[in-house]
Formats: structure tokens, sequence, C-alpha cells
């Protein structure tokens, strides 16, 4: 791979992660189409971006963590009734931050294998479907950014597996629905944005391995310097972050939210 190649995929990587960790939305949407347009078949981007995301979703979550934006603490809650009623076999992190993160998690299992599974039959299908709900929950945010809405885990669950379905099918569409759904639910939107982070990377981490699983001819070439870039824009957003009012946040993230909601529509009908 000629050098001027090289650096551009580094560039687009490091400002879109930079984007991705700063509002918890952007890389995978933002990354997936431009490089399809430049000419790179679909096995080459979507497992790339999923690998590049899997190393840094957990970075920035650290990141996060350490810059105060969210805490995360995930030895055994050996206190809850949940735990308790399961005996040795139960597990829950003791953060609040964390039991999100894990919910998420254990949500892509579902979502991304059957992304990765149906990919080429569903795929028509559910970008549309994706679009109203990414621009509905823009538009709901920016209505609603100066309230504080009630927490629901069933409404974590919901989206949780939605958004790893499509991750696992496009490479792209997980924050906007993941940072914006859980606003939506009444979770702070600095700590929304650093679990995005955390249970994003370990949808991408079920749906590299359900892609090497099932055979896939990947093309890893674009790989390297996707990680690299990635990883290179991680420090700076967390400071982003932790400098930014969480009011202006939320709007910002509502705005940002409605228009990927916008061009996610352009896209399926044009």
């Amino acid at each position: 791979m000629e050098f001027e190649i090289v650096a551009v995929l580094f560039g687009m990587a490091f400002f879109c992660e930079l984007v991705d960790s700063t509002l918890g939305m952007g890389y995978g949407t933002t990354l997936t189409p431009v490089l399809l347009f430049m000419g790179y078949e679909p096995m080459q981007v979507v497992p790339a971006i999923l690998l590049s995301e899997l190393v840094t979703g957990a970075f920035s979550a650290f990141a996060h963590h350490k810059a105060g934006n969210a805490f995360f603490n995930f030895r055994n809650d050996t206190e809850h009734r949940i735990v308790k009623k399961m005996g040795k076999l139960g597990y829950l992190p003791k953060s609040n931050d964390s039991k999100i993160a894990y919910v998420l998690g254990l949500c892509s299992l579902v979502g991304a294998v059957g992304a990765a599974v149906f990919a080429v039959n569903l795929k028509a299908y559910l970008t549309p479907i994706i679009g109203v709900i990414v621009l509905s929950m823009g538009i709901i945010i920016l209505v609603k950014h100066k309230t504080r809405s009630r927490f629901s885990w069933y409404k974590v669950t919901g989206l949780g597996i939605t958004a790893a379905f499509n991750k696992g099918l496009s490479g792209g569409g997980y924050g906007p629905l993941v940072t914006g759904g859980q606003i939506l639910s009444g979770v702070n939107g600095k700590s929304a944005i650093a679990i995005t982070s955390m249970a994003e990377s370990f949808t991408c981490l079920v749906g590299v391995i359900t892609y090497l699983v099932m055979g896939t001819d990947i093309n890893w070439s674009i790989a390297p310097p996707l990680l690299v870039g990635a990883v290179a824009g991680v420090p700076l957003s967390a400071l982003l972050v932790k400098k930014v009012n969480t009011n202006k946040f939320t709007l910002i993230i509502g705005i940002i939210t409605t228009l990927l909601g916008c061009l996610t529509l352009y896209k399926a009908f044009s």
C-alpha cells in the first residue's frame, strides 16, 4: 500500500475517532460509506472498522474513566439481590455505568451474531429503519434535552440489541442509537458517551469473532492504518468531553443524531 493512501486512511480514522469518542457516535457511520465510495470492498471495510473499534472502544472507555467522565468498576456487586439469588454463578458489576455497559455488551451476543449471519439478506431493509429510529431519537433529544428522563433497563436492552445488529451488519450506526437511547433512558450525557465506547468494544469483538468463525474471506489490508489512526484520536477526545457543560453536550448530541438520521435516510433512498 502506497504511503499517501496509508496517510489518508490514518488521517480519516484519527478524525472520525476523535468525533466518535467525543460525541459517542460517528466513526463507523461516517467512515464506512466514505471507504466504500473510495472503492474498497465491504469485506475490507466492515471487519477493519470492527477491529479498530474493538481496540479504541476499550481505550476510549478507559480514558473517559480516568478523566472523570464516567466511573467503571467491574468487580462483582455481591450485595445485589440478583447476585445473591444466583450464588456463585451470579455476576453484576458494581458501578451503575459498568452495569449499563455490561447489559449492552450482553445484547451484542444477540445483535452482532444475528447481523453477521443475516447480513446479505437484511441489509437492504435495515438502513431505512435505522435512519428513522436515529432521526426520531435526535428530535426527541432536542425537545427534551433540558429535562431528566426516568431510567429504564428495558429501553437500554432493546436499544442495545438493535444497535449491535446494525453495527455487525454495516460497521456503523451503533453510537447514534446507544448514546441517544441512553440519554432518553435517563443516563447523563458524558457517561453515555463513555458507556457507549465500552459496550461498542465488546460488540465489535463479537462481530469480528463471528465473521472469522463463519470462514469469511476477509482482506485486512486497510486495518493497520485505521487502527493506529483511531487510537491516536482517543486521548484528546476524553479531555474535550470533560470540559464541555453536560446540558450543552446533550444538545450537541441531539443535533448530531438528527443530522445522522437524515443522512442515513438520504443514503437509503438515494
